[in-house]
């Protein structure tokens, strides 16, 4: 059986501007003082492979890389050298509120966000409901996104992610926005992904999370691979700091 996702020697660099000007004048007096940048490398050679139906966990401290990988699986970011393959549908999960159109209710976006991802009329009917049931606002179906909370985002972007057909899930750490009652549901079903062998990538902060849910987890470092293993391996749930480095 193919790996659900593979990634091989993938570097991705972002160029970071710097200008001394000062004061608003100083454009006025210097347009064309030139602008310089700074190179930083987000990722570097990151080479791993992730088996269908494993829930794969990625750790590391901030600005190791891990957002920008996850954007790179997702297809947001293209990668400046090296492969990542997908296989199957991906839904990804990464970034609150992108694809919303905040002047719109929630029911409009949840009609525009299930065609956009194929669902057809019929499908959508049949989870319409379902999706709010989930997410917990039908008080709030009819009210504008610019007045809810990142909360409440949150619940409706899940609740509709999981409603379309997937393959591979990718997961960001949003999930932290939501309160505790649900963000037991969404560990619930989290158990029950692993149960239909849907292939999960689950990128956070939360070592208690990776053991208990993460079959493996990818531990980077100043955006390369430090080591892949179990989560018992490689993260200590007292501290959350990993045992390598």
């Amino acid at each position: 059986m193919a790996a659900a996702i593979e990634v091989t020697g993938v570097s991705k660099s972002f160029r970071i501007p710097h200008e001394q000007r000062t004061y608003l004048k100083e454009y006025f007096l210097h347009p064309f003082r030139r602008t310089t940048y700074e190179r930083n490398e987000a990722l570097q050679d990151v080479t791993f492979s992730v088996e269908a139906g494993e829930f794969f966990g990625v750790f590391g401290p901030n600005g190791s890389g891990k957002s920008t990988l996850l954007r790179i699986l997702a297809g947001i970011y293209v990668p400046d050298t090296g492969l990542v393959r997908v296989n199957g549908l991906l839904s990804p999960f990464i970034e609150l509120g992108v694809g919303f159109n905040l002047e719109l209710n929630a029911r409009d976006n949840i009609r525009i966000n299930a065609t956009l991802a194929g669902l057809t009329r019929r499908e959508l009917d049949s989870k319409f409901d379902g999706i709010l049931e989930f997410s917990e606002l039908e008080r709030f179906v009819d009210q504008k996104l610019k007045n809810y909370s990142s909360g409440m985002l949150m619940r409706l972007a899940y609740s509709i992610a999981i409603q379309i057909p997937f393959d591979v899930l990718l997961l960001d750490e949003v999930l932290a926005v939501g309160d505790e009652s649900f963000q037991e549901k969404c560990f619930a079903t989290f158990e029950r992904f692993k149960e239909e062998g849907k292939t999960v990538v689950l990128v956070t902060h939360d070592p208690a999370l990776l053991w208990r849910f993460a079959d493996r987890v990818l531990r980077l470092e100043a955006g390369t691979v430090a080591a892949i293993g179990s989560p018992q391996e490689l993260i200590s749930v007292r501290s959350g700091d990993a045992l390598v480095g």
